[in-house]
């Protein structure tokens, strides 16, 4: 059998070479998106040209060419003052948090062809009278009701197909906004330039994730930290294969283009996480998807207590992880790499085996710096968060245990409607 000891270097190298890839990641092949100084310094993009050498399915046809074009990848940090905008904003009983998401969009700069379309999702809060009141008699906004989702589709994929079908003709980037997110001024025009530079028809720019309450400062930060740690993003980027994709759903950018040669949402139309869906779908189309961090530009408090953020881990962790027997392993590798150590180090301690002990120790210790290599580079809290790191990812496991619990007892819902 495998000593204490043997074991606490295995888990202390797993670990170590994780972390290893976290600052990797960090360091190298995380994007940014571009300081806004740097967009008001930059010469304009070169003129529109055809993006592609066919009109996307259903498009008419322009004289001479595709009948969307887009403009060419102009270099990084180039604001994208020739290219029409569209900001896609769902909500669903949003009255409590949409003024500050919707204060954030009519502040942008940078963009002077910008229009943003607001579809009230079936709201009973009265979010369509915050709406109307915060954005008065602007004309780039127009708010629209949206329709019941068919049969065969969830509601926020519905919602956002909707917004694209609705937005500008002439609109060449879809920019979908969460209303719990909260952008700089500018935030879109850097988020649009960075989709050029990278030659990418999907950008996810993850914005800083704030944590109010103990649940969200425990479980929250593990939602960069997971794909910083686990997914190569060099590789990501430039691999074809659908499984190597993630994508954030608060702030997502893309190509108009190319989001209609990968069927839109309604490619994505039955899928609880339609925002990694639709990168995939934009895999498997033939075209390139990219992350960024956008910690600097956008900001986003997902949930206000701890049972919102029970319920919506509830709602979505099932699909993340696949079927169960996947998730009952995944789970267990993380429990064992990153809750372990401290275990077996504290153990080891009370069983005279410092060397053990210490070894453990530094396995939790390396655990512990992953998290800060995430944090610091997201925009995220280290201190002293990163300490009960072991907790989190208990936590993270408890959580995904109900989720797969709850909808085997068929006891899924959000927002009012069922999830199945």
């Amino acid at each position: 059998m495998m000593s204490s000891l043997t074991a606490a270097l295995v888990l202390a190298g797993l670990v170590g070479t994780l972390t290893g890839h976290t600052a990797l990641n960090a360091a190298c092949w995380l994007r940014r998106l571009p300081d806004p100084a740097a967009l008001r310094r930059a010469p304009a993009p070169r003129a529109p040209v055809p993006a592609h050498p066919t009109a996307a399915p259903g498009e008419p046809a322009a004289p001479g060419g595709p009948a969307v074009p887009a403009t060419a990848p102009p270099r990084p940090g180039t604001a994208p003052d020739r290219e029409s905008v569209a900001v896609l904003l769902p909500l669903r009983d949003e009255a409590d948090r949409v003024t500050p998401c919707l204060r954030a969009l009519l502040a942008q700069r940078g963009v002077p062809d910008l229009e943003i379309v607001v579809l009230d999702d079936g709201s009973t809060d009265g979010t369509a009278e915050v709406v109307r009141a915060v954005a008065g008699d602007d004309p780039r906004v127009r708010l629209v009701t949206g329709a019941p989702p068919p049969p065969g589709w969830l509601g926020k994929p519905y919602a956002c197909h909707q917004l694209a079908e609705l937005a500008n003709p002439d609109a060449t980037v879809l920019v979908f906004v969460d209303a719990d997110t909260v952008l700089a001024p500018h935030a879109v025009a850097a988020a649009v330039a960075t989709l050029r530079a990278a030659s990418a028809t999907l950008l996810s720019p993850y914005p800083r994730i704030v944590a109010g309450s103990a649940g969200e400062r425990l479980v929250q930060p593990l939602l960069q930290w997971l794909w910083l740690t686990f997914l190569p993003l060099r590789a990501m980027e430039r691999s074809p294969r659908p499984s190597l994709a993630a994508a954030g759903g608060q702030f997502l950018v893309l190509d108009r283009a190319g989001y209609r040669r990968a069927g839109g949402h309604a490619a994505v139309r039955d899928r609880i996480l339609e925002d990694i869906a639709l990168a995939r779908a934009v895999k498997r189309a033939g075209s390139r998807i990219a992350l960024a961090d956008g910690s600097t530009l956008a900001e986003c408090r997902m949930y206000r207590s701890w049972r919102d953020l029970r319920d919506g881990y509830a709602k979505s962790l099932w699909a993340a992880f696949g079927p169960p027997p996947a998730a009952t392993a995944v789970v267990l590798l993380l429990l064992l790499l990153y809750a372990g150590p401290p275990v077996l180090a504290v153990g080891a301690a009370f069983a005279g085996a410092p060397g053990t002990a210490l070894v453990a120790a530094a396995a939790y210790l390396l655990g512990v710096a992953g998290r800060l290599i995430s944090a610091r580079a997201t925009g995220g809290r280290g201190w002293p968060d990163a300490w009960a790191h072991p907790l989190s990812v208990t936590l993270l496991g408890w959580l995904t245990l109900r989720s797969y619990h709850l909808r085997r007892r068929g006891r899924l819902s959000w927002r009012g409607r069922p999830v199945r």
